[in-house]
């Protein structure tokens, strides 16, 4: 590959100067029959550039380079804030005057669950409402004789947990949470529920009353969860 050669000052000013001649023959010989006054070169005229040197440069960046390669590199310094950043946590000392009535229970002394139930209290029992609903519903559409007894908020509780917990300790079937083999086997959810109890709640669970009336059922698909 040739390596492009650099023009001398004397060369550029050639160029220069044949490009304003053949733009000065191409006005005049279009005005030759016109009176009108030429119009003027729209080139300025250049001033000289300063002599460059590349010899200087490229061995001033030659000695920048040998410097950079020949320094060794810093170590880094990391060092802790005067002041660390404390998170503000504030003391609960009970519910404000005007909403005393409505977390009367909850006071210094209780615990986060008890705190949690302010939220989710009135849907836990509102889960075991309509679950025994459906499953009353069911009953009387079928002819199974057993009757299992109606569901509570404690084993409602319990079903939610161990559902939660699930993602936590994964298992190829839902049944092999209750298994008893050795290398599968958990406790936890055996002691906490029974499997049948549990498939109860999961085959029954349900959120609204499916006779309700006024509900879309043709065009709302989240009818069934739209009152939670």
């Amino acid at each position: 590959m040739k390596r492009a050669r650099l023009l001398s000052q004397n060369q550029i000013q050639e160029i220069v100067m044949d490009s304003d001649s053949d733009e000065e023959k191409y006005y005049a010989s279009e005005n030759s029959e016109d009176d009108e006054p030429r119009p003027p070169s729209r080139r300025s005229p250049i001033s000289q550039p300063p002599s460059l040197d590349f010899s200087a440069s490229s061995s001033e960046d030659e000695d920048g380079v040998g410097n950079v390669a020949g320094q060794q590199p810093q170590p880094c310094l990391w060092i802790q804030p005067a002041k660390p950043r404390r998170r503000v946590v504030h003391t609960f000392i009970g519910a404000p005057n005007r909403k005393s009535r409505e977390a009367a229970h909850v006071t210094r002394e209780s615990t986060p669950l008890s705190v949690l139930l302010l939220f989710f209290a009135e849907i836990i029992t509102w889960l075991v409402v309509e679950t025994n609903r459906y499953y009353d519903q069911f009953l009387e559409n079928s002819d199974e004789g057993h009757s299992p007894r109606e569901v509570t908020e404690a084993e409602m509780f319990a079903f939610l947990a161990l559902t939660l917990q699930m993602g936590h300790t994964v298992q190829g079937r839902l049944e092999d949470y209750w298994t008893k083999m050795e290398q599968l086997r958990c406790p936890f959810y055996g002691q906490t529920m029974a499997r049948a109890r549990y498939y109860h709640i999961l085959r029954f669970l349900h959120f609204t009353d499916n006779n309700r009336n006024g509900a879309d059922k043709t065009d709302d698909r989240l009818w069934k969860i739209r009152l939670i």
